[in-house]
């Protein structure tokens, strides 16, 4: 069994012409999965503002899917840049490096990101992003409009990395297989959405099925897992994203023999709006 942290980066290209058309993609009301065969060459995006770089965006807002966050995996070029990486002066980021070495540039504060590096970035700031490195990088993306509060200040932005958060086992039993990586205290109320790594070892699972208010964007870095959504079992593995609405019933077991591990969005913190989106 291994316990070596790797994190999947997608690769693009197009898939092979004699691959059947049907994958494991599915997309319902209460969750979508987007297999990570799906993020080829054809389906990225470019973006106004970035230089050597394409997107999969794998969540927007939209009827019917995501209403509170988008979410992408960026791919920099050697060289890629970008002065000017946040078109929204009140979104929000999370920054997650899957391979390759990111400069940021936060707030004239320099740091070089390897991956498992994570950065947290309020609204407002000023930062910038380039690939000094001699392959390409992959990072995920997070950008949510951060919801203000009277009397509550923003958070502060911070840089820090996977090995350096310390993982909480989710039952106080010695042989727990079901721990979290909390990069932000839950209970600070600046915070309004938490970007956590989870991670199931072999055996690990969720023992029973979730239902909260919380939406979820799940992007797997490593292992595979079944998940349980609304009413199906799911197979997924490295690279495969998951966008969950608030109320889908979910749970999940590791397959496999590695640890199953996930960045997982949610929104907290704050009152329900009462108009519909």
């Amino acid at each position: 069994m291994s316990n070596e942290r790797t994190y999947h980066a997608p690769r693009g290209g197009l898939p092979d012409p004699k691959t059947r058309a049907h994958d494991r993609s599915v997309f319902t009301n209460s969750y979508a999965v987007i297999p990570r065969g799906v993020m080829s060459d054809i389906v990225s995006s470019f973006l106004p503002g970035w230089v050597g770089a394409r997107a999969w965006v794998l969540a927007r807002p939209l009827s019917g899917f995501a209403e509170t966050f988008a979410e992408y995996v960026v791919e920099l070029i050697p060289g890629g840049l970008s002065d000017a990486p946040e078109p929204d002066p009140e979104a929000e980021a999370v920054l997650f490096i899957l391979r390759g070495r990111l400069e940021l540039n936060l707030e004239e504060q320099v740091y070089v990101m390897d991956p498992g590096g994570y950065a947290y970035i309020p609204p407002g700031t000023s930062w910038k992003v380039m690939n000094r490195h001699d392959d390409k990088t992959n990072f995920v993306w997070v950008r949510k409009k951060y919801q203000r509060v009277d009397g509550i200040e923003p958070p502060e932005a911070f840089v820090t990395h996977d090995d350096d958060v310390e993982p909480i086992f989710m039952h106080e039993k010695v042989d727990s297989k079901w721990a979290t990586q909390r990069f932000v205290d839950p209970g600070d109320m600046a915070h309004d959405m938490h970007v956590n790594i989870v991670t199931f070892y072999p055996g690990g699972n969720i023992p029973f099925a979730e239902t909260h208010v919380m939406e979820h964007g799940l992007y797997v870095l490593q292992g595979r897992g079944v998940y349980y959504l609304n009413e199906n079992w799911v197979e997924v593995e490295a690279g495969d994203f998951l966008w969950l609405r608030a109320f889908c019933p979910q749970a999940c077991y590791a397959a496999g023999d590695e640890p199953f591990r996930y960045l997982l969005y949610k929104d907290v913190n704050r009152h329900p709006s009462l108009t519909l989106p």
